[in-house]
């Protein structure tokens, strides 16, 4: 039996139907793995109630009443209030009181992995993505095909309680998205991080995805990389609550957790050495052609790490690999480098 077993989940209709069965799903994994955490507690006894968490809901309900009601129909078939559910998604969204222990201010700095893969000649573009979370969360992952009343439908990973697509998705329109935790301190009252990154497998184009993005109303940032399979067609984007800067890839890129644009060296953010690490790892074996093994031989280096199994604070809970040729993404996931293609398919572009 694996020890990090992902399963797949089928869901269709209305916003609310489309929550209630992502949060039936991952019921087990909320009250698990999610409640008992400090950094789950902490947030709670600070915001619970407060009006700075009413201002996030009511900003994510003003810009996307939809996806909102996701997260409605997840707290019901989870069996958890609104603003339980709400509140974790909107982790990123707010600050940690000073008092939580130095581990869970470890956690909250890290993150992912992605590297950019620009086509060659008539070959695919390629996004991939080792998503990384707090030890204890394996197992935990979902994989879910989405089929909504409204909007093009979309499959990804899903971790316990969260609104699918703040991890790695894609949907029929071509449009692929990665994300990166970023940690600037420019959190303002705003539409929450997930909402945003919901917001962006909704877009039906890499320009529609990339406007959702220079929204000035964001709470926070995150780190996107975007891919367009029409076009083929790849991004990277650093967007801090206050800005947003957009690089083509030109050539084979990586990033890990801190902003490395240069419009943004003024801006103060957290850089944990594990992410100094993990960047410049990438970046030298990308320069020494380690790519020619795929993008595997990098998300699977377990000397930085930048595969982390067994350490004290993440570990990698899945490792995403997505090709985009013009009418079609082929995408594979990893468990392990050891359990490869775990699950994969071909979505087709409309």
């Amino acid at each position: 039996m694996s020890r990090n077993p992902i399963s797949r989940v089928r869901a269709k209709g209305d916003a609310f139907s489309i929550g209630f069965a992502l949060g039936q799903a991952s019921a087990s994994g909320f009250r698990e793995r999610v409640l008992v955490t400090e950094r789950y507690r902490a947030l709670d006894a600070r915001w619970r109630g407060s009006d700075y968490l009413k201002t996030l809901e009511l900003a994510a309900r003003a810009a996307y009443p939809r996806f909102v009601r996701e997260m409605e129909g997840m707290a019901e078939g989870a069996g958890q209030d609104f603003e339980a559910i709400f509140l974790w998604n909107c982790r990123a969204d707010l600050q940690l009181p000073d008092d939580v222990s130095s581990a869970t201010k470890a956690v909250a700095a890290l993150g992912c992995t992605s590297i950019l893969i620009p086509a060659e000649g008539d070959g695919p573009a390629i996004i991939a993505h080792n998503e990384d979370h707090p030890v204890g969360f394996l197992g935990a992952c979902l994989w879910v095909d989405v089929e909504p009343d409204e909007g093009p439908a979309w499959s990804g990973c899903m971790t316990a309680g969260t609104l699918a697509l703040d991890t790695f998705g894609l949907n029929e329109a071509g449009l692929v998205q990665t994300g990166n935790d970023i940690t600037a301190h420019d959190l303002q009252p705003g539409v929450p991080r997930p909402i945003i990154t919901r917001a962006i497998l909704s877009a039906r184009g890499l320009d529609e995805a990339i406007e959702i993005l220079k929204r000035k109303d964001r709470a926070s940032g995150c780190h996107h990389n975007l891919g367009e399979a029409k076009t083929r067609r790849l991004v990277s984007v650093e967007a801090p609550a206050s800005g947003c800067a957009v690089r083509e890839a030109a050539s084979p890129r990586a990033h890990a957790n801190h902003m490395v644009f240069r419009e943004f060296e003024g801006l103060e953010q957290t850089i944990s050495p594990d992410s100094c690490i993990r960047q410049e790892t990438a970046d030298r074996m990308i320069a020494e052609g380690a790519l020619a093994g795929g993008p595997e031989a990098v998300l699977f280096d377990e000397t930085a790490p930048i595969y982390k199994y067994g350490s004290d604070y993440s570990e990698t809970l899945a490792t995403s690999v997505f090709a985009l040729f013009p009418d079609c993404v082929e995408w594979r996931v990893h468990v392990s480098p050891d359990e490869r293609d775990t699950l994969s398919g071909t979505m087709r572009v409309v």
